[in-house]
């Protein structure tokens, strides 16, 4: 059955601005040839999507000649702000972006464990509305944020979680209160790195895959053809919980640490460099990148000076004990899921980089039959909030993107949107 004319137009409009978006300006000509539309087609839409203040001309192209075709267009890219937050157990980063993607402000502060979920909640709105205010935005139209704890996959709430602090899950609540307008929507931070590293890090070319998170806790997150998988409690990738040879206790439903996040937490790992003679301030969640780059570093400096034999040993130790660890991780999710490539986030996995991902490897390959590529991130730290960028982009546009629905007989206009309180 044939499309109906406003249904055509709403696909059209839609095909147009996505090229708009991922190309950046241009002609009529332009939209004309990589849509295969008609020129009267394209006349019509451009004209429809510049008195709707979705595009405007914004400048002229380089052709010699000029007039009406050699106009080009672009997405109005003020016509919504979108904050990205990345909430963690006692910090809070956000940045504020356009339309477009581009970041306006970016900003975060530190949140005291001994504040109470209220102050905390408030200094965490605080610090978006700063941002806001710096980046010259006078309201939200999307707010995404990444945490770490189970997403129910009904509701799209952040669950009671052990370990995390209570204004976490007050947080959507409070931003909602304070940005009436804006649609807010929280996700697990690892699958938003997961989706990050797809889009702009090192899985940019793998549909499938697995990203595991190395920081403050060990966090994974599947994608499986193209798709992030949650699964059916939300919980796919806790991977801190998997039991692991050695342990002093397995872990309970509320507890980890007799788990995977007992060797590769950020305390375990501290206390591992510790353990090698590598004595630092590593206490802190960055404590443990700041580890595994100084012991890299170290190794790397070793090798090229000559007459200092041994005098990477200890780093060197400490490396291959944490590959170790990892490893046991990594082999066990490679043995359930057999995903061809597992990339090593957080700032830990960045920090070690190259080096570290081949000792993992190495280690993979004589554990398992399956051909398994190891890399390091490309994002590191910084992937929760392009993740949750992402997703607050594409949120916002497929709302403002997308046609308005018709209406239905005998129903009046429409009023306007009521969005949840």
């Amino acid at each position: 059955m044939p499309a109906s004319p406003s249904t055509a137009r709403a696909i059209n409009d839609r095909l147009a601005l996505r090229l708009l978006q991922q190309e950046g300006p241009l002609t009529a000509g332009q939209l004309k040839q990589r849509t295969g539309l008609s020129r009267p087609t394209v006349a019509d839409l451009v004209e429809r999507l510049t008195a709707s203040g979705l595009i405007t001309v914004v400048g002229e192209s380089g052709e010699q000649r000029r007039g009406p075709n050699a106009r080009l267009y672009g997405i109005v890219a003020d016509r919504a702000h979108l904050a990205a937050l990345d909430v963690r157990t006692e910090s809070v980063s956000v940045l504020v972006s356009d339309l477009l993607g581009r970041v306006l402000a970016e900003a975060s502060v530190p949140i005291g464990g001994d504040g109470g979920t209220g102050p905390a909640e408030e200094q965490a709105v605080e610090l978006v509305e700063r941002a806001v205010k710096e980046a010259g935005a006078d309201r939200l139209h999307t707010v995404g944020i990444g945490a770490p704890g189970l997403i129910h996959p009904g509701t799209g709430e952040l669950r009671d979680s052990a370990g995390l602090p209570g204004w976490h899950r007050g947080l959507v609540a409070a931003l909602q209160e304070r940005f009436l307008q804006a649609r807010v929507s929280v996700e697990n931070e690892t699958n938003l790195a997961a989706l990050a590293e797809q889009r702009e890090g090192a899985a940019h070319d793998r549909d499938t895959f697995v990203l595991l998170w190395l920081g403050h806790s060990p966090g994974a997150a599947v994608v499986l053809d193209g798709t992030l998988r949650r699964g059916a409690s939300g919980g796919t990738g806790e991977i801190g919980f998997l039991p692991v040879p050695g342990a002093a206790a397995l872990p309970s439903a509320t507890d980890c640490s007799g788990g995977f996040h007992s060797l590769v937490g950020a305390a375990a790992i501290a206390e591992l460099a510790a353990a090698h003679g590598l004595l630092g301030p590593y206490r802190e969640e960055p404590g443990a990148a700041v580890a595994v780059r100084e012991a890299i570093a170290a190794v790397r400096e070793a090798a090229a000076a000559a007459g200092r034999d041994g005098a990477g040993d200890a780093p060197a130790r400490f490396l291959d004990a944490l590959a170790d660890r990892i490893a046991i991780g990594v082999a066990s999710v490679v043995a359930v899921l057999d995903p061809g490539c597992v990339v090593l986030g957080g700032e830990t996995g960045q920090a070690g980089g190259e080096a570290l991902a081949a000792r993992v490897a190495g280690r993979i390959g004589r554990m398992s039959p399956m051909p398994t590529e190891v890399r390091a991130s490309e994002l590191g730290g910084t992937a929760v909030l392009r993740g949750a960028l992402l997703t607050a982009r594409e949120r916002a546009q497929d709302e403002l993107f997308a046609p308005p629905a018709p209406l239905e007989a005998g129903s009046g206009l429409r009023g306007p949107r009521q969005d949840r309180p």
